[in-house]
């Protein structure tokens, strides 16, 4: 059931679509998701909730515009709605100063929750770069991901890939925030 009409991106902007993102059962929703549509009783069974937990999740989703209802039919007089994500990708909000970012906050409790034993690369390098180097791998890292995303096939396991490239704070604001 292929969603290629769908738009590049979403832009979250309100309140209720940053309350609705930043839940992790609604992003592990969104995770099954990804690649294509499903009905509540298959994304219940892939996220393991109950199936009357991953509605309530969905519904809200869907009333922020995060979700939509790609399909229906009908199975032995119910109404069977398939989901799909409203776009390719979402894109929040910058966090602010101070501010807990939700992707990576998702992130690393999709880490922890993945198998020991699976397969992973997990690393973290300190760089001094100019702003034009910093620019420039920001840029790299974001062609990187989208040109694997555009290799995805549904039909493989998920994959997550996370990075972050920030300035961390200098000392002096470090000492001052522990204060």
């Amino acid at each position: 059931m292929p969603t290629d009409d769908l738009p590049d991106t979403f832009h979250v902007t309100t309140d209720e679509q940053l309350r609705a993102v930043s839940n992790l059962t609604r992003h592990r929703i969104m995770a099954v998701l990804r690649f294509e549509p499903a009905t509540i009783t298959q994304i219940a069974e892939r996220v393991g909730l109950a199936k009357g937990s991953s509605s309530y999740h969905v519904r809200l989703l869907e009333r922020a515009g995060l979700v939509k209802v790609v399909r229906t039919r009908k199975v032995r007089g119910v109404t069977e709605r398939y989901y799909a994500m409203a776009a390719r990708a979402i894109v929040l909000p910058d966090p602010g100063e101070g501010g807990p970012d939700v992707l990576m906050r998702h992130a690393v409790a999709d880490l922890e929750a993945a198998p020991a034993d699976s397969e992973r690369h997990v690393g973290m390098a300190h760089l001094r770069l100019t702003e034009e180097q910093f620019a420039q791998l920001g840029a790299r890292l974001q062609a990187l991901a989208d040109e694997y995303r555009k290799l995805s096939d549904p039909s493989l396991p998920d994959a997550s890939l996370v990075f972050a490239l920030f300035h961390p704070a200098s000392r002096e604001q470090a000492e001052g925030d522990a204060k």
